[in-house]
């Protein structure tokens, strides 16, 4: 069974756009805009379109998120017709998530690097007071 819920899937050929409404169910305060637009994407089919996701809404006392977005073909298009900060918004959340995972890797590598470092320094030794690394044989 499917978390998502089409509660509406209409073609507005005025705009020539897509607009699709769907309830997330067991979601409420966990879904973010990404996660929700790559689900969107998987369940309807929507690689190579631009998906936008326009409103997410909780209910209160209720584990649902009800979404609107839409789909576009060409991203000209949606520039025109869409507030341009929704992009901003949209641009900021993708950079924010980059530059998180590029911390963690830093992290990691400089944390490797020090953990060998103390493993040079303390040779032969079951713990080091300064350190606190144990069992180096």
């Amino acid at each position: 069974m499917s978390m998502i819920t089409t509660l509406s899937d209409v073609n507005n050929s005025f705009l020539s756009r897509r607009e699709i409404t769907c309830d997330f169910k067991g979601l409420g305060g966990k879904l973010k805009k990404i996660e929700a637009v790559e689900m969107v994407t998987k369940e309807f089919k929507l690689d190579g379109k631009l998906v936008i996701p326009i409103i997410l809404k909780n209910h209160t006392g209720q584990a649902n998120i009800t979404c609107t977005f839409y789909i576009y073909d060409d991203e000209k298009l949606a520039k025109q017709h869409v507030n341009p900060v929704i992009f901003d918004r949209l641009n900021r959340t993708k950079n924010a998530e980059e530059k998180k995972d590029e911390v963690k890797a830093d992290a990691e590598e400089k944390k490797d690097e020090v953990k060998a470092d103390a493993e040079e320094k303390h040779k032969n030794r079951r713990t080091c007071g300064k350190c606190n690394l144990t069992e180096f044989f």
